[in-house]
């Protein structure tokens, strides 16, 4: 499967393949970096090479045995995937203390029982002490697996128990490339690996439902009115937006990418945009805005997808952002 079947990182399929031919596992994994960047995937590869009853080579799973088919599709009974009912929501303590139940068993079927935890982030404090208390506590035929955002989101309590792998985004001319030979025509695969920010998940993602890139375009539309927009038209978008928090979730994500390439054109920093398709709209709001200006755009969005998980009045904070907004 040379490097696990994954696209990018490979310094770390060559680290973990290394720990498994040495038999040096640790017992505990935090994969760390951006959505879209391929963690859970990792995760689950290797979940497979730690179990592949016939690898093809030390730490290489066959990828295609009854177990490896499992874990993949994440329908083993030695696997346990944890995590949020959706993101932005709260990973729960009663989840941590069934896994805690769980995981004093023996492996019904594989070497190891593989207990993902994804997004711990999202974890309550209640969930965090809980999972404290299986890390020092883990069973020898168990692995632990978690993801996050970033390390310094989870306690330090946490993150010193555990093999921090800091996962980095592809090149995006690598992943443009890759995109290429699985199908994309150049102009669309340069569009998704700048929209992606060479996250091959998100890209892959992407490139596999063009409904989600027509939705994006939809919102980064909605931009260009609403700068022209007044006051009573920004208050009924708000509304609207507001009556659906996962929608209204997505399109924060979306506006905030947009409002960052405005920040990186107003700076003149030489970082390429990821909104390709929308770089004249870009360039010309980038010389209408003062850098600190464009900079408290871009973090009052940021400010608001945390707000947003606090369940504040949804329409309220749409409202405020709107306002704020330049007329063009």
């Amino acid at each position: 499967m040379g490097n696990w079947n994954l696209l990018g990182h490979e310094w770390a399929v060559d680290m973990l393949r290394g720990q498994l031919a040495r038999g040096r596992v640790r017992h505990a994994y935090l994969f760390s970096g951006p959505p879209g960047l391929g963690k859970r995937t990792l995760a689950l590869r290797f979940a497979q090479a730690l179990n592949c009853p016939q690898p093809t080579a030390p730490g290489e799973p066959c990828g295609a045995c009854r177990d490896c088919r499992g874990f993949i599709t994440e329908a083993h009974p030695d696997l346990s995937v944890v995590a949020a009912d959706h993101p932005g929501g709260t990973l729960k303590v009663e989840q941590v203390r069934e896994i805690r139940r769980l995981v004093s068993l023996k492996p019904y079927q594989a070497g190891y029982r593989v207990v993902l935890f994804l997004r711990f982030h999202e974890a309550s404090e209640g969930a965090t002490n809980a999972l404290l208390k299986t890390l020092e506590d883990t069973p020898k035929q168990v692995i632990l697996i978690l993801t996050a955002n970033a390390p310094e989101q989870l306690l330090p309590t946490i993150t010193s128990r555990c093999e921090v792998l800091r996962l980095r985004p592809m090149p995006i001319e690598a992943l443009a490339d890759h995109l290429i030979s699985s199908g994309a025509g150049r102009e669309q695969a340069d569009l998704i690996a700048h929209i992606s920010g060479g996250r091959p998940g998100y890209a892959l993602r992407l490139l596999a439902d063009p409904s989600t890139l027509a939705l994006r375009a939809e919102r980064l539309d909605d931009i260009q009115a609403l700068l022209r927009a007044t006051r009573v038209d920004k208050f009924k978008y708000a509304e609207k937006l507001a009556r659906d928090r996962e929608a209204m979730r997505e399109t924060l994500l979306v506006w905030t990418s947009y409002w960052r390439d405005v920040l990186l054109r107003a700076s003149g920093a030489a970082t390429p945009i990821a909104n390709l398709d929308f770089r004249e709209s870009i360039a010309k709001l980038a010389g209408h805005l003062s850098l600190s200006r464009a900079r408290r755009l871009v973090r009052d969005l940021e400010t608001a997808q945390e707000r947003l998980d606090r369940n504040v009045n949804a329409r309220l904070l749409v409202e405020v952002l709107l306002l704020d907004w330049p007329t063009m």
